[in-house]
């Protein structure tokens, strides 16, 4: 029995290139498409003149998923209330040891982050997924966006100044998030609003993703009273034969809301100073199929 080598070498792989094409689009689907046609190209290609493999891996999924997301913002398709991105489940605690490295991976593809990032053009999205995320040198990006080195430090600042900007500075210790999640789920799940008003800053913003599909508010819901009051709506008026699962997506704590057995829904909380800043639903049913199973 013979094992392919250019296969063992792509799965060896996969997990960055997954990574890179996840962050650049904030889309399953789609990344995973990419990989698929990242993995088209590598069987095609004469291996024996590839010095480096994760190098060619990294420059044509990034080349790939940049020519999608032009595709995407070419279309120009209204998106039915808010937009976030597919919920990921990652798994950092357990993959990535050192602490400082998993803070800034979580971080780089936090549903927060994802959100600013789309308000990026196509290249300076790579070139801040590749130098934030992965740590790539400004050479090597070049090389592998066919671009000049000075052209790409200026692209990585601009991203970086516009990201810095935009991005919420919330909480990342995974200890403290995951205790003031559980809380947050017992004051939902007992429609206690008292109890829900003592986590929620005063300022809390509720950011639900329906895609039109499903109940979600069309429009983000400010102050911690209209954000408190809608979650006890949601859980008085109920859903059929409800259950939970903590998991981890993006980087972070989060709740995922099954419906008689299937994904209804998953919650994520913005944290800062210890109250919760956001809450993050996604309910579009399209972008919860990852999930099932």
């Amino acid at each position: 029995m013979t094992t392919d080598s250019g296969t063992d070498v792509f799965e060896e792989h996969r997990t960055v290139l997954m990574g890179v094409a996840y962050r650049m689009l904030g889309r399953v689907a789609d990344a995973e498409d990419v990989l698929q046609e990242t993995w088209l190209r590598w069987s095609a290609a004469d291996r024996s003149a590839v010095r480096e493999p994760r190098g060619y891996l990294v420059r044509v999924t990034t080349r790939l998923a940049i020519d999608r997301l032009r595709h995407i913002k070419a279309r120009g398709e209204s998106y039915v209330g808010p937009w976030l991105p597919d919920p990921l489940v990652t798994d950092l605690a357990q993959t990535v040891p050192d602490t400082e490295e998993r803070a800034v991976l979580a971080d780089s593809v936090s549903l927060a982050v994802l959100v600013v990032l789309e308000t990026l053009s196509p290249l300076e999205r790579a070139v801040f997924v590749l130098r934030e995320a992965f740590g790539c040198p400004y050479a090597e990006i070049a090389a592998l966006l066919d671009r000049g080195e000075p052209a790409v430090r200026q692209l990585a600042g601009r991203a970086r100044r516009h990201v810095g900007e935009r991005r919420p500075r919330y909480e990342v210790d995974p200890v403290q998030r995951r205790d003031l999640t559980e809380r947050f789920l017992a004051a939902a799940a007992g429609a206690d609003l008292a109890g829900l008003m003592a986590l929620l800053a005063p300022d809390a913003r509720l950011v639900g993703d329906s895609g039109g599909k499903s109940r979600a508010p069309l429009r983000i819901l400010e102050s911690a009273d209209k954000v408190g009051r809608f979650l006890v709506g949601v859980v008085q008026k109920g859903i059929p034969d409800p259950s939970v699962r903590f998991l981890e997506v993006n980087g972070g704590p989060a709740i995922l809301v099954l419906s008689e057995g299937n994904p209804d829904g998953v919650i994520q909380l913005g944290v800062v100073d210890g109250r919760v800043q956001t809450v993050y639903i996604v309910r579009n049913p399209d972008k919860l199929r990852s999930l099932a199973g």
